[in-house]
């Protein structure tokens, strides 16, 4: 018998940026999308950005996701405009009830908010609930061999992901991930999405602790793992 979906995850906002690094303090939002999702994965409204990020994007970038300097000075719109669009939608998702569903979540929220910090962008004291389905695969298969980047994932759970590294199509695999694992596990999550994301919290730190002792075992005795979730 398949499980029913959890109630918190019949709707969901699913968030995703493409970014010109991977240091979260420095790099910039090249493009976003925020997709509400219904109970079947269905989109059922989406925003896009594609941003002027107002710095050179690394050719190392652009070959991930395909944005050059060129494109996003020619159709992006400017930084400051498009991070207080992205913060203001995501914000409007949570006022209306529903959850932020980000693969990684520590990454793109924290560069977003150092973003919105640099173009003046007024920034919530509280980002909640969010989910993470990388912390939930982790937590509820931690046994299982092999990467955990949103593409190996959403093959194990039987998601499609087109384009990888577009920042919709990673946005709306999340969230049908984060359905996915909803349903499967549903008799041993919690019943309310705050609940969730409050034990979400726990695990990211228990599961960063332990892979720091295995870096600090195997590799670097000095290697150290964050483990704040949502944000970094």
């Amino acid at each position: 018998m398949t499980n029913a979906l959890p109630l918190w995850a019949e709707k969901l906002a699913v968030f995703d940026t493409e970014t010109t690094g991977i240091d979260t303090g420095q790099a910039r939002v090249v493009s976003s999308t925020i997709a509400l999702l219904g109970g079947s994965g269905e989109v059922i409204e989406r925003y896009d950005w594609l941003i002027d990020p107002g710095v050179e994007i690394p050719q190392a970038a652009a070959n991930v996701h395909g944005i050059t300097t060129e494109v996003a000075r020619a159709s992006g719109v400017n930084a400051a405009v498009g991070v207080s669009q992205i913060v203001a939608q995501l914000l409007q998702m949570l006022d209306r009830g529903v959850p932020i569903v980000a693969y990684n979540a520590p990454f793109d929220l924290s560069l977003l908010r150092a973003e919105a910090q640099r173009h003046g962008v007024t920034w919530p004291g509280v980002i909640a609930p969010v989910i993470d389905p990388l912390i939930l695969d982790k937590q509820f298969d931690r046994f299982r061999k092999g990467k955990r980047t949103l593409e190996v994932v959403a093959a194990h759970y039987g998601v499609p992901l087109g384009l990888a590294h577009d920042a919709g199509e990673d946005a709306i695999a999340a969230g049908k991930v984060a359905q996915a694992i909803a349903q499967k596990y549903a008799s041993v999550l919690p019943g309310e999405v705050m609940d969730l994301h409050q034990q979400q919290i726990g695990w990211a730190a228990a599961q960063a602790a332990n892979f720091q002792e295995y870096m600090r075992r195997v590799k670097d005795p000095g290697f150290v793992a964050s483990g704040d979730w949502p944000l970094r």
